[in-house]
């Protein structure tokens, strides 16, 4: 029996003349949990759009759980658990009853299905809230609701859109917990969306996307390890006249990334001593650092996060309006 939970390949998308995937090549195992990681309009919402049976599969081939997603999405759709980056519960009842309207969706009778709501709301410590209205509740609390939500019928993958959208860093921490208890527990595929670095780090596997092209894929630690030195990021008042300066310095062409300069360089400690020392009354602030995702993203593409093209839901939502 395989191991692949999904396998994606020569993947491509448009909406109208705008192309959204180009060519997208990849494999997510069993009981992973997988990242997709890249910037607003990097093509991340539009493939996770295709694995959730949401858009019609134009060109390329994708298996999900053993079934075609061309030819039998409906079989698809029923093996899948989907929380999006938007609410999708309804705030107006409380938390049992919007588990028991979907699971009774998803044709769960009754007894099994109070069960298994009882079950989820004990794991994810909303045993108490059961009676709770949902409008009512914290940010966090209502991203629980939505993954139990999601969870509830028991999918063999669970697609998460950007899932700490709004969480404070201990909700998002608690969420996460979350995520890995139930992959370890129950060994559901976890497949996600994110453009926070924080949260790509927790993932078994990354694919980076830009531009609808897959650039890299790797464990964080080995797209991490490709790069070598460090990373010296420098801010001024006049990054125009001393980034000329910096370069004759250190002999190294500056990447502009946000508001910094940003230095590849061997020895992160001596180059900031010795920018410090020649330079330190024109910087505003500096930093050393050990490579990070967003220094791969950058090595491979030439920019940075920041600089992000239109959005894929714009494409799809001005493909809608001209349709």
């Amino acid at each position: 029996m395989s191991d692949i939970c999904i396998s994606a390949a020569s993947v491509s998308h448009s909406y109208g003349e705008t192309t959204a995937l180009t060519a997208v090549d990849l494999e997510v195992h069993k009981g992973s949990v997988f990242g997709l990681l890249g910037p607003n309009g990097s093509g991340k919402t539009t493939l996770f759009r295709l694995f959730a049976t949401l858009l019609h599969l134009q060109t390329g081939n994708v298996s999900i759980c053993g079934s075609d997603l061309k030819d039998n999405p409906a079989a698809v759709r029923r093996k899948l658990g989907v929380t999006f980056q938007s609410p999708a519960v309804d705030p107006r009842l409380t938390v049992t009853e919007n588990l028991l309207c979907h699971g009774r969706i998803y044709g769960l009778s009754r007894k099994p299905l109070v069960r298994r709501i009882d079950e989820l709301l004990e794991q994810f410590c909303l045993s108490d809230r059961k009676k709770s209205i949902v409008g009512e509740l914290s940010g966090g609390l209502r991203r629980r609701v939505e993954l139990a939500k999601g969870l509830l019928h028991g999918p063999e993958l669970l697609l998460l859109d950007e899932p700490s959208t709004g969480l404070d860093p201990a909700a998002r921490r608690q969420f996460w917990d979350m995520i890995h208890e139930q992959q370890q527990k129950e060994g559901t595929t976890v497949v996600l969306t994110t453009h926070l670095m924080e949260e790509a780090e927790s993932c078994a596997h990354l694919v980076l996307m830009d531009r609808g092209r897959v650039v890299s894929q790797g464990s964080p630690q080995t797209l991490q390890a490709s790069i070598d030195g460090d990373r010296l990021s420098i801010r001024s008042r006049n990054p125009v006249e001393l980034k000329p300066i910096l370069e004759s310095l250190l002999q190294i062409k500056a990447r502009n990334v946000s508001d910094r300069m940003c230095f590849r360089v061997p020895d992160g400690a001596a180059a900031l001593q010795h920018v410090m020392s020649s330079c330190g009354d024109r910087v505003l602030s500096a930093e050393v650092a050990c490579p990070s995702l967003e220094d791969v993203f950058l090595e491979v593409t030439g920019r940075g996060f920041a600089d992000d093209v239109l959005p894929d839901n714009t494409l799809q939502n001005s493909d809608e309006a001209a349709s």
